[in-house]
């Protein structure tokens, strides 16, 4: 049989629960917090752990959701990610006081690449009220500045140095970038927002990577926002073969069951069987294939298409419409972090519902 070399295979992903069960660490403390359907697992590299994951010492905050279709979706999640951005700055020992510099990432032309410059947009930028006449500015107001940098192949210049740059000129205290990530999970894609205090390495997660944006290169805390929007084809294909012998493991075990019979085939929610099949069943199912390991049957993947130029980075087909809504949600949930007033008025709204 063809010998499987897991070393050429690269995990295309940002997130730091995919790489966790990538590398196997599910041991690893997790603090996990629960919203309704909405949850927060909290994760703190140490410098043992970020070594083996390849991944920045300092704490990861995931937000997974099911979807945000609807308005009162959208409106849980922002309260959400208004409360875990907070915590966020308070365990990075920022002030109420401290400026802050926003920064959105990526390209507007490309959709799943937008989420960045499409929060931008929204963002209540402050600075030039405060640079104007500070003492007519409110204390519930924060002094905030916003850009967007656009992409190294537009302009020839790094994200980064123009970051730096601005920074040098305009004295921010810290600094939030946002920027679309990778997973390697189809379940993650546009239902996970995943928060750090690490900074980001723009275009890691597609083989692109550019130069890292942290409080090591530009001397201020560097919190990231990013949303997982594509997924490369080697998952997809691992992933579907995955769900094929869940599908079968379900059906067989519900092969008695009359009532299962009555559903018909593309309403029967398989998701969350556990695979219960024998190294056997494998084999008859899809031949040497289904005696594979799941990493092994990703590097025979990842070997098959990349030769050929076909492991694609793909995104779903309604982005458009989910890009949208979740840069909405974010913005507005920076906002309300980042001025107490915005805050304020939200908790107010809370208040007044129940």
């Amino acid at each position: 049989m063809h010998e499987i070399d897991l070393k050429k295979y690269q995990v295309r992903t940002d997130l730091i629960l995919d790489s966790i069960v990538h590398q196997n660490l599910r041991d690893l403390e997790k603090k996990e917090r629960l919203h309704g359907k909405i949850r927060t697992t909290e994760v703190y590299l140490d410098a043992k752990s970020a070594k083996t994951l390849d991944k920045m010492e300092g704490t990861y905050l995931t937000i997974s959701f099911i979807d945000i279709t609807d308005s009162s979706r959208q409106e849980q999640l922002g309260e959400v990610l208004v409360e875990e951005l907070t915590h966020l700055l308070e365990l990075s020992g920022i002030k109420a006081t401290d400026k802050c510099f926003v920064v959105g990432l990526g390209n507007r032309e490309s959709t799943p690449d937008a989420l960045g410059p499409k929060v931008i947009d929204d963002i209540l930028v402050t600075k030039y009220l405060f640079d104007f006449d500070p003492s007519q500015v409110s204390k519930e107001y924060r002094n905030v500045s916003a850009f967007i940098p656009g992409v190294m192949g537009s302009t020839g210049i790094e994200s980064s140095d123009v970051i730096l740059g601005i920074i040098e000129r305009t004295k921010p205290d810290f600094l939030i970038v946002i920027d679309a990530l990778a997973a390697s999970n189809i379940d993650r894609c546009n239902k996970t927002i995943q928060l750090t205090d690490t900074g980001i390495h723009p275009g890691s997660g597609v083989g692109n990577s550019r130069k890292e944006i942290s409080k090591a290169t530009i001397g201020i805390p560097v919190i990231a926002i990013g949303v997982p929007t594509i997924v490369d084809a080697v998952t997809i294909v691992s992933d579907t073969i995955q769900f094929m012998l869940k599908q079968f493991s379900y059906n067989k075990e519900n092969l008695r069951n009359h009532r299962h019979k009555l559903i018909p085939s593309i309403h029967r929610n398989y998701l969350n069987h556990q695979t219960n099949l024998t190294a056997k069943e494998k084999e008859q199912l899809l031949g040497m294939v289904g005696m594979l390991e799941e990493d092994q049957m990703k590097s025979l993947i990842f070997e098959v298409l990349t030769p050929i130029g076909y492991n694609l980075m793909v995104t779903p087909k309604e982005v458009d419409f989910v890009i949208e809504k979740l840069s909405k949600v974010i913005s507005r949930s920076i906002n309300q972090c980042l001025h107490p007033k915005l805050r304020k008025e939200l908790e107010q709204r809370k208040s007044d519902k129940t």
